[in-house]
């Protein structure tokens, strides 16, 4: 799960204890192996009724183009697909990925965040 994390840069692999009680404390979590290696992982955090975030996808950099996000995102999404709200925080460089499986930009909402990482 680490390797995972620090091969895409993300700072939470500095964290791993928290990172890995973050993951444990989601609603739901959809994992991509290859054999044994774990190279996709996606989670989405709930209040069970109306409202999901989808605050992690990554692939390992070395799977990236082959459909694996896209799956994950899929199999999330599948999930959730009648709840009210679905929302998520891109990347700007992440942003076409996410319209490609359905979610839109919009001037409705501005994203706003305290954050302590470095990475974004």
């Amino acid at each position: 799960m680490i390797s995972l994390y620090s091969a895409n840069g993300w700072s939470s692999a500095e964290e791993p204890d928290r990172l890995m009680k973050a993951l444990e404390g989601s609603d739901h979590l959809e994992c991509a192996y290859e054999r044994d290696r774990l190279v996709g992982l996606g989670n989405a955090i709930s209040d069970g009724s109306l409202v999901v975030y989808y605050p992690h996808l990554l692939v390992h950099p070395e799977y990236q183009g082959k459909g694996i996000g896209r799956d994950l995102m899929h199999r999330m999404l599948a999930k959730y697909r009648d709840f009210h709200q679905q929302t998520l925080l891109a990347v700007s460089e992440a942003a076409d990925f996410y319209e490609i499986v359905g979610f839109k930009k919009t001037n409705a909402v501005v994203p706003m965040w305290i954050y302590g990482g470095g990475d974004h």
